[in-house]
């Protein structure tokens, strides 16, 4: 049971807490299900590093729309990664799910990552989480409110969040808009032994 999908207002809210928001709520797509426990915020048209910077392109018209949809994108020519566009109907926002422990569907994510040998690799990044889960930019624009992606609310109470600045950028590199579970080992970027 992963609880009750998260509706769009939810998503209808300021990135920055929708980022937060989103840690220990279950991103679920067919068989496949697993906990968030690290996001990124992008904000829009002053923030260098976010795609919405530039202004509405076929690219990123998706980030501009209603809220509570998918953004998917190839990155390094080999990479997926799944945002979750947030704030009001015409106003760019978006959140990176960066990583996720896996909950449900755990063999059927080995099988899509086979080079992961441990669960703790399995979607311990954004391109590693896109594969595992199966999400491609076929699903760029869906309503995360329903369909075949979702996101759940599990009814837990909110988890001790670690706010860092993004990684992996090039632009505004020291704003502290990266966040994730505290202690939880299935954050993108931790040294594993």
């Amino acid at each position: 049971m992963t609880g009750r999908v998260l509706p769009r207002r939810f998503y209808s809210r300021p990135t920055i807490d929708v980022a937060k928001d989103l840690l220990g709520k279950v991103l679920r797509h067919g068989d496949t299900a697993a906990i968030i426990v690290e996001t990124e915020a992008y904000l829009g048209r002053d923030d260098l590093a976010s795609h919405s910077a530039r202004g509405i392109t076929n690219r990123t018209r998706v980030i501009f729309g209603p809220p509570g949809h998918a953004y998917v994108y190839l990155i390094y020519g080999m990479y997926e990664c799944l945002n979750i566009v947030a704030e009001p109907d015409g106003v760019a926002g978006c959140v990176l799910i960066r990583a996720a422990e896996p909950l449900e569907g755990v063999e059927l994510m080995h099988a899509r990552r086979p080079a992961a040998r441990r669960r703790v690799d399995l979607a311990s990044g954004p391109g590693k989480l896109t594969l595992a889960l199966g999400i491609t930019r076929n699903l760029n624009g869906v309503d995360l409110t329903k369909g075949s992606l979702t996101v759940h609310d599990p009814g837990d109470p909110p988890p001790a969040i670690i706010t860092t600045p993004r990684i992996g950028i090039t632009q505004c590199t020291d704003w502290p808009l990266r966040f994730h579970v505290a202690g939880n080992p299935y954050v993108s970027g931790l040294r594993r032994v």
